[in-house]
C-alpha cells in the first residue's frame, strides 16, 4: 500500500472516530488532559487509550490535526475529544468549570509525586520538541521525578504517569 494511501485510510478513520466521538460520555473521573499543539502522530491515540483507562472526564486537543485512531485501540470512541484553536481558548474553559491546571515539564516545577492535586485538576502536555504554549507559562509546573539519566519522558508515558499519580490520589468509588 502507498505511503499516500495510507494517510488517506488514517484520516477517513480518524473522521469516522470523530463523528462517533460525539457520543462519549465523561469518565467518572475529574481529571482533564490538554494537549497543546502535540504532533497528531502516534501519541495522541495512545494518550486516548491511556486516558479510558484511567477514566479521565475529557480531553482538549489545542490545534491538533489528524492522526490515525488505530493506536487509541476505540479509546476516542469512550473519551470525550473538545478541540480547540489555542490554549488560551480551553484554559478559559477550565477556569470557568473551577479546573486547576498545571503545566507539565520535563524538569522543573513541584515534583508531580509530592504535590497535592486538587480533584478538579487538568495536565497541560506540550509539544514534543517546541514545548508547550506562552499561554501555559502562568500555570504551576509539576515534573515527574525519575532517577535515571534520560532527559524527558515520552509524552504519551509522561501523561500516563500523571494520570496514575492523580487517580492514586483521587482513587474514586471502589
Amino acid at each position: 500500500m502507498s505511503r499516500k494511501r495510507s494517510r488517506l485510510d488514517a484520516h477517513a478513520r480518524f473522521e469516522r472516530e470523530r463523528r462517533r466521538n460525539l457520543l462519549a460520555q465523561p469518565g467518572p473521573g475529574e481529571l482533564i488532559l490538554v494537549l497543546d499543539h502535540l504532533k497528531p502522530g502516534f501519541n495522541v491515540a495512545k494518550i486516548f487509550r491511556s486516558a479510558q483507562a484511567f477514566g479521565v472526564r475529557e480531553i482538549h486537543l489545542i490545534d491538533i490535526g489528524p492522526f490515525d485512531p488505530a493506536p487509541a485501540k476505540g479509546a476516542l470512541r469512550a473519551v470525550p475529544a473538545r478541540f480547540f484553536a489555542g490554549l488560551d481558548e480551553s484554559l478559559r474553559r477550565l477556569r470557568a468549570d473551577d479546573y486547576c491546571a498545571f503545566r507539565l515539564l520535563a524538569d522543573g516545577g513541584e515534583a508531580m509525586q509530592r504535590a497535592r492535586l486538587p480533584g478538579r485538576s487538568a495536565f497541560v502536555l506540550g509539544h514534543e520538541e517546541f514545548g508547550l504554549s506562552a499561554a501555559a507559562a502562568d500555570l504551576p509546573a509539576l515534573s515527574i521525578v525519575h532517577p535515571g539519566a534520560m532527559q524527558s519522558l515520552n509524552v504519551s508515558v509522561a501523561a500516563s504517569i500523571a494520570m496514575y499519580e492523580y487517580c492514586r490520589q483521587h482513587p474514586g468509588p471502589d
